[in-house]
């Protein structure tokens, strides 16, 4: 298993992209400002881009398994790499998301503690509805744990 950082072209990785956020013009938000990791374990499983939010705080903008590969820890791995990685050098590594029944629980499990809601962020940011599981995401809900 290998995590790499890519540097150019990171619009090779779109599918897997947009399994976390499947508007373009939001990922073009974060994308080229973000920092890029792959998890490739015999084929590329996984991504994450996290960026530099300030005040010691680094976001996770993105965070996707294959669909073929979800459940085997891949995106756990991924966490706990960047957990390892940027400790030291951010207090908080923090992620929003939609007040899924799947995500919230992945986060929780990493760690992760609910911070605060953006409200209407969906609605408020997306051309169309957003579902998740069966459930409309609304409101943008913020995990934070320590670094």
């Amino acid at each position: 298993m290998d995590i790499f950082e890519v540097k150019t072209n990171k619009k090779k990785y779109i599918d897997l992209l947009f399994l976390a956020d499947e508007q373009e013009d939001m990922i073009d938000r974060y994308l080229e400002k973000g920092t890029m990791y792959v998890l490739d374990d015999n084929g590329v499983k996984a991504e994450c881009v996290v960026t530099d939010e300030a005040d010691g705080i680094l976001e996770i903008k993105n965070i996707a398994t294959d669909p073929n590969h979800q459940g085997k820890g891949y995106g756990k791995t991924l966490v706990d790499f960047i957990v390892g990685k940027y400790s030291g050098q951010y207090a908080v590594l923090q992620v929003g998301t939609g007040d899924s029944p799947l995500t919230v629980p992945f986060y929780e499990k990493c760690g992760f503690k609910r911070s605060h809601i953006l409200k209407n962020f969906f609605i408020d940011n997306y051309d169309h509805p957003i579902y998740e599981y069966g459930v409309q995401l609304i409101d943008m809900v913020y995990l934070q744990r320590k670094l």
